[in-house]
């Protein structure tokens, strides 16, 4: 996160990488309120408010807005809808999907179903995996409506209704080490990683 100082408060904001805008304005308010129009962020802070009350802020209330931002053009596009309501009728007791929304704030999970909603969530980075993976977790969050566990049970009918489970749950649990440990990486061990797709640098270095 980065600041860049304006006046008396910064002009800009980067989150995650995304700099917005920041155009702040003391006002008759109680709280620190903000809204995001495009890259732009609007903030009203109170007027007795501190410079580092109102900078201790401004990084949580950016990257929730984003977040939220970030999701509604992620729903906008999908047609992911269609493809839970096949996966639902795989199901020997067909289930009910009545909505499906990608989510920006889950990060314990990759997707939940609530069968009080019949509303399947999912973590909005699954939409840039490959198109089987986005389905088998799915199907797994649909079985929990049956089997609430990960019993011996769950994972026979994961497996009946969607085959390819254990390959996209492995690809999952690499992409989950490697996010996490992209950063801790060595630079040689890291630039490796980008050239193991084809061979050609594996060829490349056996040739040196």
């Amino acid at each position: 996160m980065l600041l860049h100082m304006r006046n008396e408060f910064p002009s800009s904001i980067t989150i995650d990488g995304i700099t917005l805008t920041l155009l702040i304005e003391r006002k008759s308010v109680k709280n620190i309120n903000a809204r995001l129009r495009d890259s732009v962020l609007h903030v009203s802070v109170p007027r007795q408010a501190s410079r580092t009350v109102v900078d201790n802020a401004l990084p949580d209330l950016a990257r929730r807005l984003l977040r939220r931002q970030r999701a509604r053009q992620v729903n906008d596009i999908t047609d992911v809808p269609a493809l839970a309501q096949q996966v639902a009728r795989r199901f020997p007791q067909p289930l009910d999907v009545a909505a499906v929304q990608f989510t920006t704030m889950q990060k314990a999970c990759w997707g939940s179903y609530s069968t009080r909603t019949h509303t399947i969530r999912l973590n909005a980075v699954l939409q840039l995996m490959p198109p089987w993976v986005l389905e088998a977790v799915i199907a797994h969050e649909l079985a929990h409506a049956i089997h609430p566990n990960h019993s011996p049970a769950f994972w026979e009918l994961l497996r009946q209704v969607y085959p390819d489970t254990d390959r996209a749950e492995a690809f999952l649990e690499g992409v989950s080490w490697l996010a996490r440990s992209w950063d801790t990486l060595p630079p040689i061990e890291r630039s490796q990683l980008l050239y193991t797709s084809d061979g050609s640098q594996e060829e490349a270095d056996d040739n040196d």
